[in-house]
């Protein structure tokens, strides 16, 4: 737009336009800036004798110490006159005799300050651009990719509650060949659409030129007809992956004509045969999709002696731009305090993380991503959690006091384990206790009690009365402390009986009779 200053993400979109070697005017056509302003920032990257690879890597703040365009205020000011101006113009256009020098005249008349006769025209022709008709373009290989959300939803059962989850799909096309990707994830916003989108690329195997959104809220936020403005995060994105977003205009469909078709599809060939299908997690529905999508692209085209598969491995994928070591990660930042529970709350996802318990009380700083979740306090990362986009708790035993890890980790296995390491006798006998009970939770109690019973006694006799417990099958703790005892009172009784040695004195049974 003329006059007006551009952010850096899209000097960037700019510098990336023009390294291809694409005319200024093509620039200023294709990302909605006024071919004045291509011109002046590519005359000060001649001037400066920068480099553009160099450019794309620096940070926005550092490139715009090197690129500020120093518009003045008022040509902000003009444009805000002139824009409501805009209907009525082309209204005037329409009348006999009307031309665009009289309008022109007209408006300086009442704008003495206002944009000169090419500024004036450059903004109503933009107007005029949506009446012409569409024409057929070719496209060449590996320059586009397009992509958009289906109107209508997938969906998959919660396997504990029976509940519907539904779940958006989103759709790619390459403009040259006409091959297709899908995915579905959990919503359209930000995080979720460029996951998709990555995954995408990842799919592709390599990055286009020039990526054409539908005006998503995900990637656009003002979805303008002539110049859109780009979601921070979709213009990072793109500047990580080096390529070019231009978001198609607000209902001109003409503009992505190969999602809008593949979108078709996708209900006839994904939608339409998943319909009796039951899926139970958003990878199970993921998995199906991917089959049908692999088959829609196999599938030979109308009018065509090949598949877009086939059209895309010989002649499109070995042109896409190389991947990045790494997949992008968008991250999250939070500061919260541990509750008493050891947890911090994460309200986006209304799931707790656990702390190790001497951070109570403490205020955390969290930093996450699509995958993780990392807890730090004083710059040390103190916990890390997979992510968990479902309400509940996720927790690591090791983060709580020792009362807590032992209510924590109770289980048979638990149980039988500490056991092993105490007497194999009192092994057996818990095992034997386990087989018996059909509800584990309640053999709990029962199983602290015998431990404790172990460390209380003599440990010869403790494994005695095990042996008996397990051969009677008298599995209680009061029933076992009752054999200790009567095996104890034995013992004492055999302890105080006196044996008399044999000698010669001793008179045989005989001398009884």
């Amino acid at each position: 737009m003329a006059g007006k200053t551009i952010v850096m993400s899209k000097i960037k979109q700019v510098l990336r336009l023009y390294q291809q070697g694409i005319s200024n005017r093509q620039i200023g056509i294709s990302l909605g800036i006024y071919k004045g302003t291509v011109n002046n920032y590519i005359k000060k990257l001649k001037a400066g004798q920068y480099n553009i690879v160099d450019l794309l890597r620096l940070d926005d703040p550092v490139l715009e110490g090197l690129f500020h365009p120093g518009s003045p205020a008022y040509l902000q000011e003009r444009f805000t006159e002139f824009k409501p101006l805009i209907p009525y113009l082309e209204k005037e256009l329409g009348r006999k005799h009307v031309t665009r020098k009289l309008l022109w005249e007209e408006y300086r008349t009442e704008y003495p300050d206002g944009y000169g006769y090419s500024q004036f025209c450059y903004h109503l022709s933009q107007l005029l651009v949506a009446r012409k008709s569409s024409a057929i373009i070719d496209h060449d290989p590996g320059n586009k990719l397009e992509i958009d959300f289906a109107g209508d939803t997938l969906g998959y059962v919660n396997r504990d509650t029976g509940e519907l989850i539904k779940v958006q799909v989103f759709v790619a096309a390459c403009s040259f060949s006409k091959y297709a990707y899908a995915i579905a994830v959990p919503s359209q916003r930000t995080d979720d659409f460029l996951y998709a989108l990555g995954s995408c690329l990842e799919h592709l195997g390599g990055v286009p030129h020039i990526v054409i959104p539908d005006n998503l809220k995900a990637a656009v936020i003002k979805a303008d007809r002539y110049e859109p403005e780009l979601n921070t995060l979709m213009s990072d994105f793109a500047n990580y992956y080096g390529f070019t977003v231009i978001p198609a205009r607000p209902y001109k469909p003409r503009d992505k004509p190969n999602t809008e078709q593949s979108v078709k599809l996708v209900y006839q060939r994904v939608y339409a045969k998943l319909r009796n299908h039951t899926f139970f997690s958003l990878e199970e529905l993921n998995k199906a999709i991917i089959d049908k999508v692999r088959e829609h692209n196999q599938t030979r085209m109308q009018r065509f002696d090949h598949s877009r598969e086939e059209l895309f491995l010989a002649q499109e994928q070995s042109l896409l731009r190389p991947l990045p070591e790494s997949p992008y990660q968008i991250k999250y930042y939070a500061s919260l305090i541990v509750l008493a529970n050891n947890c911090i709350y994460l309200a986006r996802d209304k799931h707790h993380y656990s702390v190790p318990f001497q951070y109570i009380g403490t205020r955390v700083q969290i930093i996450y991503t699509r995958t993780l979740v990392k807890i730090y306090t004083n710059n040390e990362c103190v916990a890390t959690h997979q992510r968990s986009i479902s309400p509940g708790y996720t927790s690591l035993v090791e983060h709580f006091g020792s009362t807590h890890q032992h209510q924590m980790r109770r289980s048979p296995d638990y149980y039988i384990g500490l056991a092993a390491k105490k007497s194999h006798h009192l092994e057996q006998l818990i095992m034997r206790i386990f087989q018996v009970e059909k509800i584990p939770e309640l053999a709990f109690k029962s199983c602290d009690a015998l431990l404790s019973l172990q460390r209380k006694t003599d440990p010869k006799l403790f494994d005695k009365a095990c042996d008996i417990a397990c051969q009677n099958d008298l599995l209680s703790y009061k029933r076992l402390e009752r054999i200790i005892q009567q095996c104890a009172q034995e013992e004492e009784i055999n302890a105080s009986t006196v044996v008399i040695p044999m000698h010669g004195n001793i008179r045989g049974k005989e001398y009884y009779n």
